[in-house]
């Protein structure tokens, strides 16, 4: 079994997970349940499981889906690193905005680096 769960085997992923998941990326649940197009009670009785996330399967896939593509990887509990199951963060909360970085850098040349090399800053 793999470390990480693939999107379509989400059985093992626990309440407690999606909980720790939703507070990485700094979201509550009433914003969690609106992205993933489902009531907050029904997240919050999802969060509440004792064991794997309870709920209609597409509902459970929905809140999956919205925080793996908030940058959240699930770690089951064969994972060598851990004692059980867990939550990463593997990319920014907001690296999923799409941003030119021309476009949010005011004053680029005190943003460039021109000082000579091992010169600190």
């Amino acid at each position: 079994m793999s470390d990480i769960s693939p999107m379509d085997d989400f059985d093992h992923i626990t309440g407690r997970q999606l909980a720790a998941a939703r507070a990485l990326l700094g979201i509550g649940q009433v914003e969690l349940a609106s992205r993933a197009n489902i009531s907050a009670p029904t997240l919050r009785r999802m969060e509440a499981s004792e064991g794997a996330a309870e709920g209609m399967r597409n509902n459970v896939a929905s809140v999956i889906g919205v925080l793996e593509a908030g940058g959240i990887t699930f770690l089951d509990g064969n994972y060598s690193g851990s004692g059980g199951p867990g939550v990463r963060l593997t990319q920014p909360a907001g690296a999923s905005i799409d941003m030119q970085e021309r476009e949010t850098i005011q004053y680029r040349e005190f943003y460039e680096n021109d000082a000579p090399p091992g010169a600190g800053g």
